[in-house]
């Protein structure tokens, strides 16, 4: 698999349009959207505050501050098994 990234905007509509040329030979793509964010305010007023997650190793301080707790229906073992068979093509 093969990773692009591009500039686009949402229209009125809603549809996604790409701003910029694209290279890429004709076929089914997958997509996957990140919003910029516009001013720092929206942002941290839009996320509920998110408890702080004690570490002993303090370099990763900072990024246990800015994860998501899991889902609590989340197993583990069958997302182990989901990246297997993606980078296995099973």
């Amino acid at each position: 698999m093969q990773a692009y990234k591009l500039k686009g905007k949402i229209d009125n509509a809603g549809n996604l349009v790409i701003t910029e040329p694209i290279q890429i030979p004709p076929g089914e793509v997958e997509v996957i959207v990140l919003q910029i964010e516009t001013s720092t305010e929206k942002a941290t007023e839009s996320q509920p505050e998110t408890p702080k997650r004690p570490t002993k190793i303090k370099a990763l301080q900072g990024w246990f501050e800015k994860t998501q707790p899991a889902f609590p229906d989340f197993d583990p073992d069958q997302a182990r098994w989901e990246a297997l068979k993606e980078k296995h093509n099973l």
